[in-house]
């Protein structure tokens, strides 16, 4: 298992060869940030990260991009709790937990609207293949992880946002173009 500095040193590496960022990348919280339902334990029980997580947040902050949280729980106690304990809670510009329908799109609508990044400026990662679908079609660059996040899944979310990004400022010459 890789340390956190490790992490975070491949990860600064990898986010400097991108020319564009995105503004804001969004986590889920169960089995993407960490192994668990958080609904399934109490504030009492002592919580872990992926392997990756850590770094990759510390990076992406020192990097100056926001992050944020979009999490479907019952448990915003517990969840806040271990964000607490496992010292990331003041990273996050948005917290967005509490139980839902929707797949997301309220809590990325509330993100929006607390941030002011557009969501073709938005990266995010999530472990449920519908919350992918869902937040997609808000114009979010939205990558499907399987085993939490990781470098493999930034790699390619970095490499689909840049694609997208560039996608559209094309689109948007061809229209200016006419």
């Amino acid at each position: 298992m890789e340390d956190d500095d490790g992490v975070k040193k491949e990860a600064m590496e990898m986010l400097s060869e991108f020319q564009v960022l995105p503004r804001l990348v969004v986590f889920d919280l169960d089995y993407t940030l960490w192994p668990f339902y958080c609904d399934c334990l109490t504030k009492y029980d002592m919580p872990s990260l992926f392997p990756h997580a850590k770094g990759i947040l510390c990076a992406l902050k020192d990097k100056g991009v926001d992050i944020a949280i979009a999490s479907r729980s019952p448990t915003l106690d517990v969840a806040e709790s271990f964000l607490e304990k496992l010292g990331i809670k003041s990273m996050f510009v948005a917290q967005e937990i509490f139980a839902s329908w929707t797949h997301k799109t309220d809590h990325f609508q509330k993100i929006n609207n607390t941030t002011g990044v557009p969501y073709n400026e938005m990266l995010f990662f999530d472990d449920e293949d519908r919350n992918i679908v869902t937040v997609s079609k808000m114009g979010v660059t939205s990558i499907l992880v399987d085993n939490g996040v990781n470098l493999v899944a930034l790699r390619r979310g970095l490499s689909e946002y840049s694609q997208n990004r560039s996608s559209s400022e094309r689109n948007k010459q061809r229209w200016f173009n006419f």
